[in-house]
């Protein structure tokens, strides 16, 4: 038999966690983008690599902020449901 449902707590801490990881994702973009434009570095490997930073790396990490925020959310929501219907019981 295959069993269905969550620990609300757990599923609270996994929630928190994945919303902590918003704010690395945030400081790894402020590090590379800070160390980048203060570095003497020229030539086409930097032109390369800046491109790449700010036409799909920053974009990418953008969305992975995004998919942190929904699912850290989703799961708070989930496990404050959980516990409103363990409690009526």
């Amino acid at each position: 038999m295959t069993m269905y449902g969550a620990n609300p707590e757990q599923l609270a801490h996994l929630g928190r966690s994945l919303r902590q990881q918003i704010e690395i994702v945030d400081q790894v973009q402020r590090t590379v983008t800070q160390a980048l434009g203060g570095t003497t570095w020229m030539g086409p490997a930097r032109d390369r690599f800046e491109h790449d930073w700010n036409s799909s790396f920053r974009t990418v990490l953008g969305r992975l902020s995004q998919a942190f925020e929904g699912a850290g959310a989703d799961c708070i929501a989930r496990s404050e449901e959980l516990r409103r219907v363990m409690g009526a019981r």
